[in-house]
């Protein structure tokens, strides 16, 4: 049985393919935000410190669906059961990930009411253990999809 890879039922109701698809643009605004916070930081340029603050927001934003998309996985693909091992792990790295994107995006969102040049520098902290966090969701999230098998 051959499957159309444009067909629309294919790219609906596949059972993971959305959480799989939607998962790399929150991962890729929030780098871009760490990366320009970092670039801020060092030139002392508001305008990639306002560029980082949208990317975190987007990041931030773009993770509902995931998350959504995600717990849908869950539910079709294994019929709601009780996770353990890998599955376990990605979910609990994923919900650690999802909340460190929203509290870097409210303490730039903070500093930005309150005027201040840039972020505070424990964000600089926040970030990059979000980067952590998100690295090894990913990393664990390859081994679920097939990505990371043994060949």
């Amino acid at each position: 049985m051959s499957v159309n890879p444009f067909d629309p039922k294919t790219v609906l109701l596949a059972k993971h393919a959305q959480h799989v698809v939607l998962i790399h643009f929150p991962i890729a605004l929030f780098l871009a935000g760490v990366g320009f916070d970092v670039v801020a930081r060092w030139t002392k340029n508001r305008a990639f410190s306002a560029a980082a603050f949208f990317n975190f927001w987007l990041a931030a934003v773009s993770t509902l669906p995931v998350v959504a998309t995600g717990l849908i996985a869950w539910q079709w693909a294994l019929e709601g059961q009780h996770l353990k091992g890998i599955l376990l792990l990605h979910l609990v790295l994923g919900c650690i990930s999802t909340v460190l994107l929203w509290i870097v995006l409210l303490v730039h969102r903070q500093s930005r009411n309150r005027k201040e040049e840039f972020a505070p520098t424990y964000a600089l902290l926040l970030e990059f253990l979000g980067v952590f966090a998100i690295t090894l969701t990913g990393h664990l999230g390859g081994f679920l999809s097939g990505v990371n098998s043994p060949i």
